[in-house]
């Protein structure tokens, strides 16, 4: 077993990319984060660049990390100039980082164009700052900036470059494919023809400008880097790094004679990388290989059908291997395989003129606009409503909501709700920030004295989707709702031309859903195992 170096970059070079902004406490919990998932070395930073950064290098010291190594990124001496007297030098002994990435120059076009500096000046760059910071006790790692562009352009110089970062100290030379625009083949062979040339190991830092960043930093393992430095889910400037979570797992289950990480840690990858998306405040990205939520998501009847008899058939791996899980959707493309999958009772299943009577009802509700991928919630009422056994806790006679703005732009919304409970009527009013919240508001005074368990539930997420833009403002609009109860967490969908009627809609099928639920814990199973 071939041990590989997973090197941790999501901190500096995934904090470039576009929306993508960390606190100090980010860092430092991402940073915990990574270090109980295994890995060998988290750049934290550049110490010089802001002190969000040079105060994250203090506080990471009084961190105990099990594993990791904690790198401080840098650049090279300026020209003209000693590296003991250089600020970024100083900055980077300052930090206290055991380890140091340095990065230079090694495209000649980059050092005559960029830098402006002769040829023996950037060597001298390179090799007096490893020294320097070598002779100060410090790990060095020096990545190779623009290394398969400037091989391409000038083999001699490029080398010239990385021996002389090898030369003067530095334990490990990294190549970068910088711009992102090198293809597999490539890097395989100029990995082969710097190892033969530098007598330090070598590692791969890949960009993904053409969707290659993961099979390349693959290729450059396969013939014999021994680190591979990259970001959770791909974050970085562009179109990202090579997403480490796709790597981890290629070598893990899908390569042979690989060790990485620590045992047990691949279980971790769903985890850490929606851990990663939530801290950053970005969206996940549902088909991302797995550890998306649509990475072992099955829609079409004829996918569902074959995966209940083996999950092989249309999953490469299994979903629990990497901390996921199968889901089943429910759609127009579905088959009774899909409904079947999505009901645990067994009298239920047995009933095929039931289950093509809720697969009808699923189609004529999508050609209408409505999806239930995200509102599980809503399907279980639907599997209900067709089966007969479901009893509505409340029947609503009316609703009304009014908007008022003043001479002072202040905007004051009011609800009002009327409903039947049995044989009592309800009749409430409420102010809320907005329609939906002062409807909500007033529903629940309505309910709350006859279903006091609904002070236990809130919404936590709305969103709103135009389902046929080509109407304009008459298109119809689709509403998802997602409500938690502290226990558990569920979806569910409206759909109206009226963005009232669809929120209405979707409200009214949560708190139904809560109370059946809280009805199902006390006496039979729930009618539907959907995710919700």
């Amino acid at each position: 077993m071939r041990r590989i170096e997973i090197y941790d970059t999501t901190l500096r070079d995934g904090a470039q990319g576009e929306g993508v902004s960390f606190s100090l406490r980010d860092k430092l919990v991402i940073c915990q984060r990574l270090d109980e998932l295994g890995v060998d070395f988290i750049e934290g930073g550049y110490p010089l660049s802001n002190e969000k950064d040079a105060e994250f290098f203090a506080r990471v010291r009084d961190m105990q990390l099990m594993h990791a190594r904690v790198c401080a990124f840098g650049m090279t001496r300026r020209r003209g100039l000693a590296a003991a007297e250089d600020p970024g030098m100083k900055a980077l002994l300052a930090s206290y980082a055991p380890v140091i990435t340095l990065v230079g120059k090694t495209s000649a076009f980059h050092v005559d164009e960029v830098l402006r500096v002769s040829r023996d000046e950037n060597l001298a760059m390179i090799g007096e700052s490893v020294a320097y910071l070598v002779s100060e006790g410090r790990h060095v790692i020096y990545d190779a900036e623009h290394f398969f562009d400037g091989w391409k352009e000038n083999p001699e110089y490029a080398l010239q470059t990385v021996r002389a970062a090898a030369h003067a100290g530095a334990s490990l030379v990294v190549c970068c494919d910088t711009n992102g625009g090198s293809m597999p083949e490539e890097v395989a062979d100029l990995i082969r023809q710097v190892q033969a040339g530098c007598d330090v190991p070598v590692g791969i830092h890949c960009h993904n400008d053409c969707e290659l960043a993961v099979a390349n930093s693959l290729a450059a393992v396969d013939v014999g880097a021994v680190q591979i430095q990259g970001t959770i889910n791909g974050l970085g400037e562009r179109c990202g790094n090579a997403d480490l979570i796709s790597i981890i797992a290629n070598l893990a289950l899908k390569k042979k004679g690989y060790d990485l990480l620590q045992p047990g840690s691949l279980q971790h990858l769903t985890e850490i990388a929606r851990f990663v998306y939530e801290t950053a405040n970005l969206v996940h990205r549902n088909n991302q290989p797995f550890v998306g939520p649509s990475a072992f998501a099955h829609k079409g009847g004829m996918h569902v059908h074959a995966v209940n008899r083996a999950a092989a058939s249309y999953e490469h791996v299994c979903p629990e291997a990497v901390g996921n899980e199968r889901r089943i959707l429910v759609s127009e493309l579905s088959g009774r395989s899909n409904i079947m999958a999505l009901t645990n009772q067994p009298k239920l299943q047995e009933d095929r003129e039931l289950m093509d009577r809720i697969l009808a009802q699923v189609v004529a509700l999508e050609n209408r606009g409505y999806q239930f991928e995200s509102a599980g919630a809503s399907f279980d009422l639907l599997v209900k409503r067709c089966a007969g056994s479901f009893t509505p806790h409340f029947e609503c006679i009316k609703y009304h909501v009014e908007v008022a703005g003043d001479s002072q732009d202040d905007v004051v919304t009011e609800a009002t709700v009327k409903v039947r409970i049995g044989n009592d009527l309800r009749h409430e009013v409420a102010e809320g920030d907005g329609p939906v919240n002062a409807l909500d508001a007033a529903l629940r005074k309505s309910l709350l004295g006859s279903y006091p368990a609904l002070s236990e539930m809130q919404l936590v997420d709305y969103k709103v989707r135009v389902v046929n833009s080509e109407a304009g403002t008459a298109a119809r609009i689709r509403v998802v709702i997602e409500s938690s109860d502290g226990h558990d967490t569920w979806g569910t969908v409206g759909v109206s031309e009226n963005i009232i009627e669809a929120s209405w809609k979707a409200l009214v099928d949560a708190i139904e859903y809560k109370l059946a639920k809280d009805e199902s814990a006390k006496s039979v199973p729930s009618v539907s195992g959907i995710d919700h």
